[in-house]
């Protein structure tokens, strides 16, 4: 961690923030607004033979929500969504990779985290619910209510 709270892998990101942009002819979308703060993010997703081939998002937000949109551009990128949506917990997989990208993140930015990673379920659900195959779609959109309650529980007790 360096004199800031900021570790310095999330500091690297946030320097230099990977997949920048807009995928006009995208698969998938997304649009967050932190609870916290109101910053928005926005996740385009391509995917082909249900792996996602690219990534891109725009944010407009502080340090960490850059630095945690950058590093999930790079765990997304050829990820198989077969592999991961029926794989042990995408929600705490996820996590674990996005920690292992930037390090620790202040306790003061914790709602930067579950931002990103409900934007890559709301893409992806965006994604199946224009698809034939809409059978992930109940299954995300409970992963979508399980961050959305716990961040109400950290909100409010």
């Amino acid at each position: 961690m360096d004199t800031n709270g900021f570790d310095d892998k999330l500091l690297k990101h946030f320097l230099n923030p990977q997949n920048i942009g807009v995928i006009i002819n995208n698969d998938a979308y997304a649009r967050v607004q932190n609870p916290v703060n109101g910053y928005t993010t926005d996740l385009y997703l391509k995917i082909q033979d249900n792996n996602i081939t690219d990534v891109r998002f725009k944010t407009y937000g502080c340090t960490v929500t850059i630095a945690a949109g950058s590093a999930m551009t790079l765990i997304l990128k050829n990820l198989d969504l077969d592999e991961f949506l029926t794989g042990k917990e995408p929600i705490s997989y996820l996590e674990k990779q996005l920690m292992k990208e930037i390090g620790e993140v202040p306790e003061k930015n914790w709602h930067c985290v579950p931002t990103i990673i409900k934007a890559v379920l709301l893409a992806l659900e965006s994604y199946f619910q224009r698809s034939k195959n809409k059978k992930y779609v109940p299954q995300i959109e409970k992963w979508i209510q399980q961050i959305n309650n716990e961040v109400e529980k950290k909100l409010h007790g």
